[in-house]
């Protein structure tokens, strides 16, 4: 099933409402302007404030690992990441927090 290209500026919230940003080593495609985000991508979180109850002891989530990209779709010889992509937000201790929610993407450009 296709879904959008996921792109460095779509918006993505981790679980505790932080902003997942991600740093792209792609510079030859682009969509709505912006690259397209591959698997091999880094994905950062800011603004988690999750803390363990039982503590209170800080876990905020820090950086999402993409697990699922999409399986037709390379750039430059990676897999590119779709709106439907999952992957595991995870605190600094690799700790997994939930998965990221991926809230805005381009709507023109789609990928299986």
């Amino acid at each position: 099933m296709s879904s959008e290209l996921y792109h460095v500026g779509a918006t993505t919230l981790c679980p505790h409402a932080g902003n997942a940003s991600t740093i792209s080593s792609n510079t030859r495609v682009k969509v709505s302007g912006m690259a397209v985000a591959t698997l091999s991508d880094v994905t950062m979180v800011a603004g988690c404030t999750f803390t363990l109850a039982a503590g209170p002891t800080p876990q905020p989530c820090v950086k999402v690992q993409w697990l699922t990209p999409a399986t037709r779709v390379k750039v430059m010889g990676n897999p590119v990441l779709l709106k439907t992509s999952t992957g595991l937000c995870l605190s600094a201790a690799q700790i997994p927090q939930g998965p990221p929610n991926v809230v805005a993407a381009q709507i023109r450009a789609k990928g299986t």
